[in-house]
């Protein structure tokens, strides 16, 4: 899936969340909730933030991994692949995990 395809696909899942912004960040675009990142789109895949102590139990589901640019991952953000991406349903329950995060963070 395109990078702008995946986007697209976000922002018809948050159309219930007017608070959204936009931000370019990490080499992609990442969306903000009061200014905190909960997911984004980076080459194509879907970035989401889950916090530290639920990042453990996502990677057995299948097309999601720890996010890892350095080689060390990044704790609390995982990676859904395309394949994991293929429906506006599979999207939108990763953005709302994402945001739940954020509600539960605060």
């Amino acid at each position: 899936m395109a990078y702008e395809r995946l986007a697209e696909r976000i922002r018809y899942a948050m159309k219930i969340h007017p608070d959204i912004t936009e931000k370019r960040m990490f080499g992609g675009l990442a969306f903000l909730k009061q200014g905190k990142m909960f997911c984004g789109v980076v080459k194509g895949e879907l970035l989401v933030r889950v916090g530290p102590s639920r990042c453990g139990e996502f990677p057995k589901e299948a097309h999601v991994r720890p996010m890892d640019f350095t080689g060390r991952p990044m704790k609390g953000f995982l990676f859904v692949e395309t394949a994991g991406c293929r429906t506006e349903k599979a999207v939108r329950r990763w953005v709302e995990r994402g945001i739940e995060f954020l509600a539960n963070a605060a």
